[in-house]
């Protein structure tokens, strides 16, 4: 066999075994007539020792060739180590090597494969299956196989069943591109890869599976960042028979039982809040809530007293800044410049400090009283040693705007803690929005989420305002601003979902062509029904502090959504294209 035993196992009681181990050589040391390598596995490393008064000559010739990365199957005694190491669980042992051979050779890695590496992205991704060598790497992909796996007990264990739904679909004008694949026994049609399942979880609804989840691949062409990437992973269930109550309840019972089962951590309360109060409140639909710094309406005490900055502006909004008096002139600078970015678009920032003394100084003391400002302060629950940022212009930019800075200064002020967990449901959507380019509505979330009930009547509506004030059935889970699943109560009634789609501006014939296996699903007793899709990957980087998903995906796309080991997309081979029944037409300069 090749091995009796991993690269983490042995310990100090099974000194005087023989064993067998097999793995890569990680670090090579000779140091003349002792040479030491570090053999590592997936489950870790354990250290060789050759030493030439025991060794023979040929398996020390052996040895010495030995370069990083080499494929080893050593045979030999475990004894104590002289010179202990409580850096890995192996520490107190080592292998006396009576055997070694060189299963394959490496060439010399382009970058080291440790946690600290000196790879770079590109590097890393072109070299991928190197990286995936490495320690923290192994780790994160070892995470997220739990994590899996504990979902997977969850739902099962309370009735869930995992259906498998078609990866080769319609393509729909709604929500994000799609990527398509072209068909080539039906030329000049295409299939398109799913966004997400819900249609055909609705369908399983209406065929009478109440409980269905899958852990499914997903796929959006959209523009990428840290925690996007143009395939990702759902945890995607749906319900039947069941309120909003009852889904909450299940998938904080889910939330819940992975935080303890994966990372040993009780979570506590689950608050909820509408979107116009985390709006108001935050500026966010997805507000991190480890920290407090509440947005404070200031418009109608600012305005009017001559600064034509305010005067001028729709919103007057400030976040009081907890111990931050002591700002230097160059910190509010510093912070200005942060505001006024592109990325911000701020266009200025106004500070006011509430001295030891009492008094309030601020940037905009030639406009305003001391009794002014204290007003602001007393608007913002402010206290001695505090400091107050201002921003205005448009509400809606600005309250985004101010959203920026909170989570700017929560970071500064080391309030956003790792290992700090604080769950939120946010509750009541709008059901639309409207877009002022292709002057229509959208669904806000996907065209099948249901209305309050209260408010199907202002369906019939022809005023864009009480449109606009119809509240979907619907909720997001967010973890320290970041949401990490999203649902709704869907419509399960065809007059209701064809009225829904005519909304967002469908024909009667779009509807059907669309989606008319749904609606005709509708016509044979479809259950009140709802769910929910967690995004695994950002459910996997949230619940370990990491700021991008990427670390959790073992083969992940590049900023371009290019794949930078198998160098895909690429071009296609012309035959292929003539089987599909596609012609590359060049564009002309």
């Amino acid at each position: 066999m090749y091995r009796t035993h991993t690269c983490g196992e042995l310990r100090i009681s099974d000194v005087n075994k023989e064993v067998t181990l097999s793995g890569w050589a990680a670090i090579v040391r000779d140091k003349g007539a002792l040479l030491w390598i570090d053999l590592r596995d997936r489950y870790g490393i354990t250290q060789l020792v050759m030493d030439e008064n025991y060794t023979s000559k040929e398996l020390f010739e052996t040895a010495r060739s030995i370069g990083r990365e080499f494929v080893l199957q050593a045979t030999g005694t475990v004894i104590e180590r002289a010179s202990k190491t409580n850096k890995i669980p192996t520490g107190e042992i080592e292998i006396k090597v009576t055997e070694l051979k060189i299963l394959n050779a490496s060439k010399t890695p382009p970058f080291t494969i440790q946690d600290d590496t000196d790879g770079g992205d590109d590097l890393r991704m072109k070299y991928r299956y190197l990286d995936l060598r490495r320690n923290a790497v192994q780790k994160n992909l070892l995470f997220r196989s739990n994590l899996a796996i504990e979902s997977r007990k969850y739902l099962a264990g309370i009735g869930f069943i995992e259906v498998e739904t078609p990866n080769l679909i319609k393509s729909t004008p709604e929500g994000a591109r799609d990527f398509v694949v072209p068909s080539r026994m039906n030329k000049g049609q295409f299939y398109a890869l799913p966004q997400s399942p819900q249609t055909f979880k609705q369908i399983l609804m209406v065929a009478g599976f109440d409980k269905y989840f899958q852990i499914v691949k997903c796929f959006r062409d959209e523009d990428l960042r840290a925690d996007r990437q143009p395939e990702f992973t759902q945890i995607d269930c749906e319900m039947s028979f069941v309120h909003q109550e009852d889904i909450l309840n299940t998938f904080e019972g889910m939330t819940r039982h992975l935080f303890k089962n994966v990372l040993n951590i009780e979570l506590g309360d689950f608050p909820r809040m509408t979107y116009d109060e985390a709006m108001r409140r935050f500026g966010s639909d997805k507000p991190d809530m480890r920290f407090e710094m509440e947005f404070s309406d200031l418009t109608d005490v600012a305005k009017g007293k001559g600064f034509p900055v305010f005067d001028s502006a729709e919103s007057v909004l400030a976040i009081c800044a907890p111990g931050c008096a002591g700002y230097s002139r160059k910190q509010v600078d510093e912070l200005t410049e942060w505001v006024k970015r592109p990325q911000i678009g701020a266009k200025g920032l106004v500070y006011v400090k509430l001295e030891e003394d009492g008094s309030l100084k601020s940037s905009v003391d030639k406009f305003y009283s001391q009794e002014d400002l204290k007003q602001w302060a007393e608007r913002c629950g402010a206290k001695t040693g505090d400091l107050l940022l201002v921003l205005c212009g448009e509400e809606e930019k600005t309250r985004k705007q101010l959203c920026e800075l909170r989570l700017e200064m929560g970071t500064r002020l080391e309030l956003r803690k790792a290992g700090d967990f604080k769950p939120l449901w946010v509750l009541d959507f709008p059901l639309l929005e409207w877009d002022e380019e292709e002057n229509r509505f959208f669904a806000m979330h996907h065209p099948f989420t249901s209305p309050k009930p209260n408010d199907i009547p202002k369906m019939e509506s022809n005023d864009r305002q009480v449109l606009k004030s119809m509240r979907a059935d619907a909720y997001d889970l967010v973890i320290n601003g970041s949401e990490i699943g999203g649902g709704s109560i869907r419509i399960h009634d065809r007059d209701l979902q064809a009225r829904n789609f005519k909304l967002l501006g469908f024909t009667q014939e779009e509807a059907e062509a669309q989606f008319g296996f749904l609606l005709g699903a509708f016509e044979f007793g479809a259950p009140p029904h709802g769910g929910i899709a967690f995004g695994f990957d950002r459910l996997c980087s949230v619940m370990n502090g990491a700021s991008s998903i990427r670390d959790f995906i073992a083969f992940p796309k590049n900023n371009q959504g290019r794949d930078m080991m198998i160098d895909a997309p690429d071009a296609i081979n012309p035959k292929q294209l003539e089987e599909l029944g596609i012609k590359i037409v060049e564009s002309k300069p």
